[in-house]
């Protein structure tokens, strides 16, 4: 199996997208683990303003050198776009403002915007949000699955492309990011949307052209597509 990672329902939506329609139980070789839901009320939040939320939040990627950089990503809930993301030594409150500049210019900033209590969100992130007229919905201490659409978000970038390389320095960790991100924008199904892409992809029918696999230079994943022969 070239894509030992993907789920079923993964498959089935890549399979959906080259035209080929099978069920979800001639592909099933994983079991999803239980997880309690969230509460109704916060499900209900989250359904009803999809559209008007954005999330962020940090993580730590170390080096081959033993440095340890932080990777800060914004995510737009309706379609899952990664609209922005950057990667710092040291993070500082000035220097996560000046990300939410870039990440919503031109009055295109959320109206809701869901972030974790750290330290690093001070009164200059605080001031930065306000000017652009956004909400902070901030979840409750050590309750990381309150900001699941990030927390999602940062293990699929963990599974599906950090996890198979070692970085080397900050202009390497970007580059990685940038060509995964490209990957899933572009190409990766998404069981929330509906098994499309964020950048939504044309379903490709049989029309005597032959299923292709496009590989990434580095090698690190691959989509499908139907090409004539």
């Amino acid at each position: 199996m070239t894509n030992p990672s993907w789920g079923s329902p993964r498959i089935v939506g890549e399979l959906a997208k080259l035209g080929i329609q099978v069920a979800k139980a001639t592909v099933e070789k994983y079991r999803l683990r239980a997880r309690k839901p969230p509460s109704s009320t916060w499900r209900a939040f989250l359904k009803n303003h999809v559209k008007d939320l954005a999330s962020v939040d940090f993580f730590v990627v170390p080096t081959v050198t033993f440095k340890v950089l932080y990777v800060f990503v914004v995510l737009s809930h309706a379609r899952r776009r990664v609209v922005h993301f950057n990667v710092t030594e040291s993070p500082t409150a000035q220097w996560t403002a000046q990300q939410i500049s870039e990440a919503f210019p031109w009055e295109a900033a959320p109206r809701f915007l869901v972030r974790d209590r750290d330290g690093v969100y001070g009164p200059a992130f605080k001031d930065r949000v306000e000017s652009l007229g956004i909400d902070e919905i901030l979840t409750a201490p050590r309750s990381p699955w309150q900001n699941a659409f990030a927390e999602r978000l940062i293990g699929t970038l963990r599974r599906e492309c950090l996890d198979h390389v070692v970085v080397l320095n900050q202009r390497h960790l970007r580059k990685l990011l940038s060509d995964y991100l490209d990957h899933y924008h572009r190409w990766r199904c998404h069981r929330s949307l509906a098994m499309d892409c964020p950048e939504p992809r044309p379903v490709q029918g049989p029309q005597d052209r032959a299923v292709v696999v496009e590989v990434t230079e580095a090698g690190l994943y691959r989509h499908y597509e139907r090409r004539a022969a």
